[in-house]
């Protein structure tokens, strides 16, 4: 397919800069993928739209704070006040180094910037010495590969000089909000380097309330990586070579889902993320997700078979993207393309801290 049939227009100020005072007041349409037709709800209704029968599985991936600001070693860092109003002084960032995937406890592959500036054997230092960077080896776009030397713990040092990494949309530097906001109140495994934003609009009230309903909640970890932001650069979709993400399944979930199916009952995808470790691991096993971990490198578009998931419930993505041709291969392009354009005629904020679709 022409990656030209997923574009859309979107004014600039549909992009959401920030969160809304509450979680939960976000908007919501609700899309019949069947026929095509849309409503214009809220989040907040969310418990009462349910059937009341549904698996809900949620991804309870942590966000860390993967982007860093440092200097070579042997150059000297003049402090140049607050770049972050919750954050102590910082040093002035000749180079920022965003995590990009883990290799072992101590190595990341990461996006280095400049990255001309830095060759293999180049040592980089963070903050005052608290943690230093050793160059193992180079890729294409600035990649790198990092071994990290803290001064005590790495997690500990990851905490306090890191911030945390906004997507490129977000045209503002992180902010100490960002900390609670950019992550949901269920994330607790993983180490993630961007939100399952779907999830962001949950509260443990609303949360409440879908149990109260009757639907079941389940969990999985996908960790998710800046690949979901890369765009696709070649004129055929199917030429792309879409990223892989790690992800685990518990047992627990994985025996859910069976039950489900078994009693015909739908299973409610939030976001992309669950959706991409479900159907992974389906195509891997047979028809159905099993337990354990693996790396997720399916890529859904238009043509491609769900084997598991029925509803889903998703942000709204950017046009020409991976995730948008996932949506549409799950309900449908036209019917896709059609309710964005509502979405853009009536107002709502698409993207991280924007509003939520519902497809069923």
């Amino acid at each position: 397919m022409d990656i030209q049939e997923f574009d859309y227009d979107l004014p600039p100020e549909r992009i959401a800069q920030r969160p809304l005072a509450e979680r939960d007041a976000s908007r919501l349409l609700l899309l019949d993928r069947a026929g095509g037709a849309w409503q214009d709800r809220q989040f907040r209704e969310l418990p009462e739209i349910l059937r009341g029968d549904e698996l809900m599985i949620l991804n309870n991936a942590r966000v860390v704070p993967a982007r860093l600001f440092g200097h070579r070693a042997g150059i000297h860092a003049q402090p140049v006040g607050r770049r972050n109003p919750a954050r102590h002084e910082h040093l002035r960032a000749e180079i920022e180094v965003l995590l990009v995937r883990r290799i072992s406890p101590d190595t990341w592959e990461t996006l280095v910037r400049p990255g001309r500036k830095i060759p293999t054997g180049e040592r980089i230092v963070f903050g005052d010495g608290e943690l230093e960077a050793h160059v193992e080896a180079r890729g294409p776009f600035g990649l790198r590969v990092l071994r990290f030397t803290p001064r005590r713990d790495f997690q500990e040092a990851l905490s306090h000089l890191g911030h945390i990494p906004l997507p490129p949309y977000i045209k503002r530097s992180d902010e100490s909000l960002d900390r609670e906001r950019y992550q949901t109140v269920f994330a607790r495994n993983g180490i993630a380097v961007a939100a399952p934003t779907a999830g962001l609009h949950f509260t443990p009230e609303i949360l409440e309330k879908i149990r109260a309903r009757g639907v079941q909640i389940a969990e999985l970890t996908l960790d998710v990586g800046l690949g979901t932001f890369e765009p696709v650069r070649t004129e055929r979709l199917e030429a792309h070579q879409i990223h892989s993400e790690s992800y685990e399944i518990p047992e627990c979930t994985a025996d859910a889902i069976a039950k489900v199916r078994r009693e015909n009952r739908p299973v409610l995808a939030v976001g992309t993320t669950v959706v991409r470790a479900l159907e992974d691991s389906a195509e891997k096993h047979g028809g159905a997700p099993a337990a354990g971990k693996a790396e997720a490198n399916i890529f859904l578009f238009p043509g491609k078979i769900f084997r598991v998931v029925g509803q889903m419930l998703t942000n709204f993505h950017l046009p020409r993207s991976t995730l948008l041709a996932m949506v549409s291969a799950f309900a449908g392009r036209e019917n896709v393309l059609r309710a964005y354009r509502h979405a853009v005629d009536s107002g709502y904020r698409f993207y991280s801290y924007g509003d939520a679709m519902l497809i069923r």
